[in-house]
């Protein structure tokens, strides 16, 4: 008998409980990813995010093995593999972190459902999440739909549990069941091989995701209120795609960042936030797609121009941090929580480019980018989000760099011909786009919200 521990965006083996409870059954485990490029509705990987992913698994597989499990790698529909492999193994027992997007709450309870009819056990565990979506609620039981006060009720609930040990030792079948080669995968750019950025700025997997949340405590976690704005300083965690990845649990980071002795409380915000966005996309499963504001229906954006978003997108737009971010964005697969928020807003704002294309944009070429976050932070610059920015609040990006990088130390470092005064033409008006972006808003204020909500499996 076999118990397989599906992994899914939790590629680590400390404080995971599905893991956990797999080896307290104290029978054989094998470890299981499936790319999952087939169901209906599964959103295909952007390509930063299938660099991570396979130098995640290759990290995760070596960790299995050295406590005596094997990861097995295999592709196609979840729901077709998952049994597929139980037969394949005789396996009693089907153990997994939930998922809280709509396409895959509904294929894990699928499989839950086929699982347990022919007799298998299939379990399901709290891991990614702080706090389960349904259990934080308004006064009127209705989803929260503004952060300070979505905030204050989970700080009012039960402190998040403690992290869970790593096994010390798995006990794998005596014979390992095939696997994908990883490499055949082709999750890697080759044709032209962009990834040498990537390959520069970030270290994947558990460990250097453990270090790099060390190093972070010890030093950046005391300045981080200060100086987060400032994207030229050390202050950011650069912890996003660790979580993105599952490489850290949101309860280690909570909990060692209060053992830390700093006072973190900006920082545990920011883990906030990600909850924020987490439970909206869970009782809003289109959120990159439709407005959550349904008056943003009738915005009217004009026709697109391919001219002024591939500006946008390749750092030429005129505008010193704009460029600076996109550059910086192409390269590391990154870009400063600041900036986003600057090119974000020119884009929709200054450029009255739908926020979806710029979302789509991100989705590529973020290794941080997650279901919820990418969408849910598109749409609050946008103005049609949860807690969202006013519309008519327009991130200026020369003021922005005056006020955050008085000494162009950003700008100089990822877009040196600005600093030296060679950059590109401005390709928008800032004074005349924010007013023709403020009149296209008026048409849009008389029409109702509407949104809705479903379970995770």
């Amino acid at each position: 008998m076999t118990t397989i521990v599906w992994f899914r965006d939790d590629l680590r083996i400390a404080d995971h409980p599905a893991l956990h409870a797999a080896a307290a059954r104290d029978e054989p485990v094998v470890g299981v990813y499936v790319l999952d490029e087939e169901s209906p509705g599964v959103r295909p990987l952007g390509g930063a995010a299938r660099w991570w992913l396979h130098h995640s698994l290759a990290s995760l597989g070596e960790r299995m093995a050295a406590r005596g499990a094997p990861l097995v790698l295999r592709r196609g529909a979840a729901a077709e593999v998952i049994p597929s492999l139980v037969r394949e193994l005789d396996a009693r027992a089907v153990v997994w972190n939930r998922r809280y997007g709509g396409p895959e709450r509904e294929i894990d309870a699928g499989v839950k459902s086929e699982l347990r009819a022919s007799g298998v056990e299939a379990g399901s565990f709290a891991a990614s999440l702080l706090f389960e979506p349904w259990t934080i609620r308004t006064g009127g039981g209705t989803p929260y739909a503004v952060f300070t006060p979505f905030w204050r009720a989970c700080q009012a609930m039960p402190a998040p549990r403690a992290p869970l040990p790593a096994p010390e030792a798995l006990r794998g079948p005596e014979i390992a069941p095939a696997s994908d080669r990883l490499d055949d995968w082709e999750l890697l750019p080759t044709a032209p091989d962009w990834a040498a950025g990537l390959r520069e700025t970030w270290r994947p997997g558990e460990p250097a995701a453990r270090e790099r949340l060390q190093a972070f405590l010890d030093d950046d976690v005391r300045d981080y209120e200060r100086a987060r704005d400032e994207p030229a300083g050390g202050a950011t965690s650069l912890l996003s795609p660790h979580l993105r990845w599952g490489e850290l649990s949101p309860h280690e980071v909570w909990h060692r960042a209060l053992a830390s002795g700093a006072d973190a409380g900006a920082f545990l915000s920011e883990l906030g936030w990600r909850e924020f966005a987490w439970h909206t996309l869970y009782h809003h499963p289109d959120l990159a797609t439709a407005n959550l504001d349904r008056r943003f229906d009738a915005f009217p954006w004009p026709p697109l121009d391919p001219v002024a978003l591939e500006a946008w997108r390749r750092g030429r737009t005129g505008f010193a941090l704009v460029d600076a971010g996109m550059r910086e964005l192409w390269h590391t697969g990154t870009m400063h929580n600041r900036v986003r928020m600057v090119v974000a807003s020119f884009l929709v704002k200054n450029l009255l480019i739908d926020w979806r294309h710029g979302e789509e944009w991100f989705w590529d070429t973020l290794v941080d980018a997650d279901a919820a976050s990418n969408s849910f932070n598109w749409q609050w610059v946008a103005g049609s989000g949860a807690d969202a920015a006013p519309f008519f609040r327009v991130f200026n990006p020369e003021l922005q760099a005056q006020k955050f990088d008085p000494q162009r130390l950003y700008v100089r470092r990822w877009a040196p011909d600005h600093a030296d005064g060679l950059g590109p033409m401005p390709i928008v008006d800032l004074k005349a786009s924010r007013r023709a972006a403020l009149d296209a808003y008026e048409t849009v204020k008389q029409h109702p919200r509407s949104g809705g909500e479903t379970e995770a499996g």
